[in-house]
């Protein structure tokens, strides 16, 4: 019998995206925090409960048409 690994707790993430979005998005992102780089890029930041919300965090960057660049885990502090 094998055993489910056990859940990971919340984490920060950072995801990028290669456009800027208006900061109304941010309520629709979850709250996450959306900062305009001089690049043209949009990086969202914040705590993301599980898999599954990161998942859906995915679905609205690719339903929304936009490039997703990087998503990664970062500290709480960054």
């Amino acid at each position: 019998m094998t055993t489910r690994p056990a859940p990971h707790p919340p984490g920060n993430y950072e995801l990028r995206i290669d456009s800027h979005l208006d900061e109304h998005w941010s309520a629709w992102f979850g709250g996450l925090t959306l900062t305009h780089d001089d690049d043209g890029t949009t990086t969202l930041r914040g705590p993301v409960t599980d898999q599954a919300e990161l998942h859906g965090l995915l679905t609205k960057v690719r339903d929304l048409g936009f490039t997703l660049l990087s998503v990664r885990t970062i500290d709480a502090d960054t």
